[in-house]
């Protein structure tokens, strides 16, 4: 008869074995087939096909927009960029047109201010304003699409436009969220400062397609659909290394979206979901929701796939499956802070491979005294309020972590604590096990653990479960630091070594 060592560990094996979890070089833009293959997600999703345009196709000869208009004019079709420099201001995307960078085709975009006025509407940071909006920018429109085998380059380094960043505070700080969005005019006249276009961002559009292409040196975020609905981004290569905030894709308060086999390397995060901050994304309330994220590889980041910081208008129905993440900081990262609102729910992780600089699963609700001040401080315990978010319900299966920092670490908000997470099918090679402070309902279940150290960090912690978990650590021991006034019902069932070292039984209860 097998020991309950042995079948712990072989069960746990199988687990791992039959989720047939991808590698690196079964992910990403260079794998990326011809056709969109149904979606199957944890909730509903529309179908996805590729766009139809009408037949007319033009060649640009001298100018990219003029080129636009007049397709569009004309009922709708093709804009083909042929292969070579094309020095470009801001360019506005119109219905029915698909803007197609032929190979070798390069967009070099101007670095003055003056190329991106009239001011547009647009968001920024999850606020509303009047600003220099996008390098490629749509407002409104439908059926639109960036194609093709070309390239986007950004403004150079030591442009005007990177040079007149607004520095003075944060954005929130900086626009009263109770002024006029019409009279949230930067525009830079007269010297003042202004807010980065982001690469690609349209707003208020329905069916968007981006297939294909490569962002570098990007101004801002990189790829940001805003207030958009049927989205599918494919194939994109974004490189954005070492440029401040430099996010490969951001979805912003945009539904029914799906990325598959992008390759991102990123000066912040790769994969991010947000919905709008604090007040003014109250005052928007519009969610993220049903966004599908698969076979897709984040290299270099922050995070490789982020929720928040900007949660007001809630994110909801996130499914990620079959990436890999290969020397990124942190694997799934969720954020947000007191004063931001809304939050995530619903989100669910499968098939994924991480090799990470930092931790795997990581919880920043709290951030830093920089952004919010008093706020980032743990205690005192605030009173719950519209604008006190929340992360709930959320699951991972199917994980291997070839290396990470910690395994989980949760940072929650103590009125309004980190509810309901479970990993199960696990193999995980990290440093530390757990840190955990103001969470409640964690289960982490038919997993492996190789950790370097012992010890298990606890703090104002509820209902955590181990279920069939080998720990392989220092000396076959495991430490507990236990502490709160509200931990309690802490259990380890079926697990190697069988409870902690310090404890009488497998079961901790608040005494």
């Amino acid at each position: 008869m097998k020991t309950p060592r042995l079948m712990i560990m072989l069960l746990c094996s199988t687990y791992i074995a039959h989720a047939q979890i991808p590698v690196m070089k079964e992910v990403g833009a260079s794998v990326m087939p011809g056709d969109i293959v149904p979606v199957k997600a944890p909730f509903k999703m529309p179908v996805f096909k590729r766009p139809v345009f009408p037949a007319l196709t033009v060649n640009v000869t001298k100018d990219i927009q003029s080129a636009i208009d007049d397709v569009s004019r004309r009922g709708g079709g093709t804009v083909n960029v042929p292969a070579g420099k094309w020095k470009t201001g801001r360019i506005i995307l119109k219905s029915n047109v698909n803007l197609h960078l032929l190979a070798g085709a390069e967009l070099w975009f101007s670095g003055e201010v003056e190329d991106y006025l009239p001011v547009v509407f647009t968001r920024n940071e999850g606020i509303e304003m009047m600003s220099l909006g996008a390098c490629i920018y749509a407002n409104g429109q439908e059926n639109i699409a960036v194609t093709g085998e070309g390239k986007l380059v950004g403004p150079p380094q030591d442009c005007p436009i990177r040079k007149r960043v607004m520095r003075d505070d944060v954005i929130e700080k900086i626009i009263p969220y109770n002024m006029p969005v019409a009279e949230r005019v930067y525009d830079g006249a007269n010297g003042t400062g202004i807010f980065l276009p982001m690469f690609i961002a349209p707003i208020n559009c329905k069916k968007v397609f981006i297939e294909g292409i490569s962002l570098e040196n990007t101004p801002y975020w990189n790829i940001v659909p805003e207030y958009c609905d049927n989205v599918i981004i494919r194939g994109v290569t974004v490189n954005s290394v070492g440029i401040p905030r430099g996010d490969g894709m951001d979805i912003e308060s945009s539904r029914n979206v799906l990325i598959e086999y992008c390759t991102l390397s990123c000066g912040d995060d790769c994969f991010t979901m947000k919905a709008g901050r604090g007040e003014d994304g109250l005052r928007v309330n519009k969610p993220t929701e049903n966004v599908v994220v698969r076979y897709c590889l984040a290299r270099e980041g922050h995070g490789g796939i982020t929720v928040g910081s900007e949660t007001a208008g809630m994110i909801r129905n996130l499914y990620v499956h079959d990436v890999v993440f290969e020397d990124t900081g942190v694997g799934i990262r969720f954020k947000t802070r007191r004063p931001r609102g809304g939050g995530g729910e619903n989100l669910y992780y499968e098939r994924i491979r991480m090799n990470l600089k930092e931790d795997a699963f990581r919880w920043d609700m709290l951030g830093s005294r920089e952004y919010v001040g008093e706020l980032a401080d743990r205690l005192p315990v605030r009173e719950i309020n519209r604008l006190t978010p929340l992360y709930r319900n959320i699951s991972a299966k199917d994980i291997i972590i070839e290396k990470a920092r910690t395994f989980i670490r949760v940072d929650g908000i103590p009125e309004s604590p980190m509810t309901h997470f479970s990993v199960e099918n696990a193999d995980v090679t990290c440093k530390n096990i757990l840190i955990c402070r103001d969470a409640t309902g964690i289960s982490v279940k038919n997993t492996v653990l190789h950790c370097e150290d012992s010890l298990i960090t606890i703090l104002d912690t509820r209902h955590l479960l181990f279920d069939n978990v080998r720990f392989i650590v220092p000396g076959n021991k495991l430490v507990t630091s236990i502490s709160g006034a509200l931990t309690d019902q802490l259990e380890f069932r079926n697990t190697v070594p069988a409870k902690p070292d310090n404890w009488e039984h497998n079961k901790w209860v608040k005494p």
